[in-house]
């Protein structure tokens, strides 16, 4: 040691730092910051390296280095730049699980949900991807297990399946609440039923001729649902005209409504809406409150 050097007890150290002599006593018993000399009692001392030396330790353990790593970089054993690019990925993945924990609890608040409800949605949260997918997967092996997915079947199918399993890093509470309802809709056997019903059915059957499309049915149909004109009035008989050809029989106009029907659910379509949310895409009206409407004028025109 140089003659003249300043040298430094634990408390002068402790206010030129602003930190806590305990917290400099331990750092130095683990050697992270040495004394530089021992006085003639026996007390240690330091110099203006230690100085330097605890800035250097504070902004480390500030950044969140553990000690031990705190020690490496300083005994050169590895550098910041390294320790540093391993951080980096490690907050990454807290900050999403932060995010994500954020919109389950975002959603839990929105629901109003029951300490059970917030469990699940906090597990369905944290799967993976491909356990999400999985589930999704699972779900329309079921549905259209034994049918023939060579015809249309098999563009349904393939829609059914094509959900986006990984959540954003930053997911809203929206898509996060649509995963949630998602994964309870795929789990009801009722709705497995209903949509089952309706793969048979799509192979079974030619899809019903309306002599116009579906633009069309949202467009008048829905116009009609929106002025409250009631299906089974003269008024909803001009509507429905403007659909289906007048002189479709009633026998005809019965069979189409039961087609109809049979594709027509609400909950399938939320299915689809869900997805939506899910991928990122923009909302789509809901069609089934026109086509609901069109199967009572059909059935109203088919009894009179």
């Amino acid at each position: 040691m140089s003659e003249g050097m300043e040298l430094f007890t634990i408390g002068q150290l402790a206010r030129r730092t602003g930190l806590p002599v305990r917290t400099i006593r331990f750092w130095s018993d683990i050697g992270v910051v040495p004394p530089a000399d021992r006085s003639g009692g026996g007390y240690r001392l330091y110099d203006a390296e230690a100085v330097a030396r605890l800035d250097l330790v504070r902004t480390l353990r500030e950044l969140g280095f553990g000690l031990d790593v705190v020690r490496e970089i300083l005994c050169r054993a590895t550098t910041v730049a390294q320790v540093a690019e391993t951080h980096v990925s490690a907050l990454d993945a807290e900050i999403r699980t932060l995010r994500l924990r954020r919109a389950v609890l975002s959603t839990v608040a929105k629901r109003g949900s029951t300490m059970e409800e917030a469990l699940l949605m906090h597990k369905l949260a944290r799967l993976s991807a491909q356990e999400r997918q999985q589930i999704i997967d699972d779900f329309v092996d079921r549905v259209f297990a034994g049918l023939d997915l060579s015809g249309p079947a098999t563009g349904i199918a393939s829609g059914m399946r094509q959900v986006n399993a990984e959540l954003p890093d930053d997911p809203s509470s929206e898509q996060v609440d649509a995963w949630i309802e998602l994964a309870e809709l795929v789990g009801d056997e009722d709705f497995q039923r209903r949509v089952r019903e309706m793969a048979v059915a799509g192979q079974s059957a030619d899809p019903p001729e309306f002599g116009t499309d579906q633009r069309l049915i949202m467009e008048h149909a829905g116009r009609a649902l929106e002025a409250g004109i009631e299906p089974g009035s003269a008024e909803g008989r001009a509507v429905l005209d403007l659909i289906v050809a007048p002189e479709t029989p009633a026998g005809r106009r019965a069979e189409l409504a039961d087609r109809l029907e049979t594709f027509t659910d609400l909950r399938v379509e939320r299915y689809w809406r869900l997805l939506g949310v899910i991928n990122g895409r923009p909302p789509f009206p809901s069609g089934v409150p026109a086509f609901e409407w069109l199967i009572a004028a059909l059935r109203a025109t088919a009894a009179s």
